[in-house]
């Protein structure tokens, strides 16, 4: 089941962006900064928000933390929106 919580974090479009970024490869947060042109404390709160909802996780490599997409909260979503999926699908169950 997904927590209303899953999507406010998804919400916020700064969220979205560095989930976009961190989707194509692990980033450091300062190459999140520089990818995304926002300042390093406002990177540093989303991927506070999106770590604490476990979104992303971090390992240490030397002084800096690198930072990468954990799917499962993504799957939560996935299966939360499969039953909606037939709505855009056009397939419905009993329907020819």
């Amino acid at each position: 089941m997904v927590s209303v919580d899953a999507f406010a974090v998804l919400a916020e479009p700064n969220r979205r962006r560095i989930l976009d970024t961190l989707r194509r490869a692990e980033h450091s947060v300062g190459e999140l900064v520089d990818a995304l042109g926002m300042s390093q404390p406002a990177v540093s709160k989303h991927l506070k928000v999106l770590r604490e909802a476990g979104f992303v996780t971090c390992r240490t490599a030397a002084q800096q933390r690198i930072y990468r997409l954990d799917v499962r909260p993504f799957r939560a979503v996935d299966g939360w929106l499969e039953p909606y999926r037939e709505l855009w699908t056009g397939h419905r169950p009993g329907e020819e």
